[in-house]
């Protein structure tokens, strides 16, 4: 009998066919400024408390952990305020594996889910995977979203779902509340802000948690990964309603965080502002790219996040490369002659700069 010698010779699911998993690039490179993590290192106070935690647990690492993982939703909750409860908590293994929570409990087969492309490519992988379908509405000029072009969609394809991205990634676009509450007027099913990048918008600007009270099919979406630097510890979760918390318990499997990465993003919580500090220095080199790379003839789009897509890049896969022979990852998404790069530290900021203009656009 013979072996199987490629994907293709699996009874693999017909959807499935043809595409491509997630493939942001990993390779070893001193200076990586492609996936938006925080570039900055965790404090060793921080360090050491969540090794002191994990140690603790590991005391009973014999036993199954905490399925509703209280402590972590008290900690998350009051970590968020804005009047979110324990209970409108949930959390899992990184923000993407909330959104396939979300799709699984309220997307699946003849269902669709609607979003705003470019946006963040996982939901429409997601989507994918648990066979919703992915339709899509076009944005505003420099990639905004206004009220009337984002309900407009939710009218013309009538989703079960609706993801929407505050601020966006790629882009770093800024979603206004008004489009918020617009597209949940409009629609009729779960409206998802993806918040991933929250933690980075300028100081005192509104998150969509001010718009949940009253809007039980409104969910927000967080993560550690990016402003807490934890992207390691894989920690996303949501606020919403309760009943939507009770929906996602039915599809999500059993003891889903294990007692390791409970122990250990509780302990980060408990260093919130020690792990958020260097948030205002991000900030810092994101509106530095902002200038510098216009100074250097570059388009950069204005940015809530902590990177910046900017176009005006004459042959992106010419620049990627010659960054990346400097030992410098930025990312390709294949958006015409653009090209985006996180905000790193001073140093990476600079270094990033400096190869860049010694070479033509």
């Amino acid at each position: 009998m013979g072996g199987v010698t490629s994907l293709a010779d699996l009874p693999i699911r017909d959807d499935l066919r043809g595409q491509s998993p997630y493939g942001a690039p990993q390779k070893p490179v001193r200076i990586a400024l492609n996936v938006n993590e925080n570039t900055h290192p965790v404090p060793d106070e921080v360090i050491a408390h969540v090794t002191s935690a994990v140690q603790r647990e590991l005391r009973t690492i014999n036993r199954y952990p905490d399925r509703e993982f209280t402590l972590l939703r008290e900690h998350l909750a009051a970590y968020l305020g804005a009047g979110v409860a324990p209970d409108q908590i949930w959390a899992a293994n990184g923000s993407n594996e909330v959104i396939q929570h979300i799709l699984q409990a309220f997307g699946g087969p003849g269902r669709s889910v609607l979003g705003f492309p470019p946006t963040y490519s996982m939901h429409a992988i997601i989507a994918s995977g648990t066979a919703t379908r992915w339709v899509t509405g076009a944005r505003d000029d420099d990639f905004g979203l206004s009220p009337a072009s984002a309900v407009a969609a939710v009218e013309r394809l009538d989703p079960d779902l609706v993801f929407l991205c505050a601020p966006n990634n790629p882009t770093g676009t800024p979603l206004g509340l008004d489009t918020i509450a617009a597209v949940y007027e409009a629609s009729r099913g779960i409206v998802m802000v993806d918040e991933a990048y929250a933690e980075f918008m300028p100081e005192g600007e509104p998150s969509a948690l001010s718009l949940l009270a009253g809007r039980p099919r409104l969910v927000v979406s967080r993560t550690m990964s990016k402003a807490f630097a934890f992207a390691g510890g894989r920690l996303g979760y949501l606020a919403a309603d309760p009943a939507v918390i009770d929906a996602l318990r039915l599809v999500r499997l059993p003891y889903h965080l294990s007692a390791i990465t409970q122990a250990a993003a509780v302990a980060a919580l408990e260093h919130a502002p020690t792990m958020l500090a260097t948030v205002g220095a991000i900030r810092e080199q994101r509106d530095r790219l902002l200038v510098e790379l216009g100074r250097l003839g570059y388009a950069p789009h204005d940015s809530w996040a902590n990177f910046v897509l900017f176009g005006g890049v004459d042959d992106p896969r010419a620049t990627f490369e010659h960054l990346l022979e400097n030992d410098i990852l930025i990312r390709d998404l294949g958006i015409p002659h653009h090209l985006r790069v996180t905000a790193g530290t001073p140093a990476e900021t600079t270094e990033f700069l400096q190869v860049l203009g010694r070479m033509s656009r």
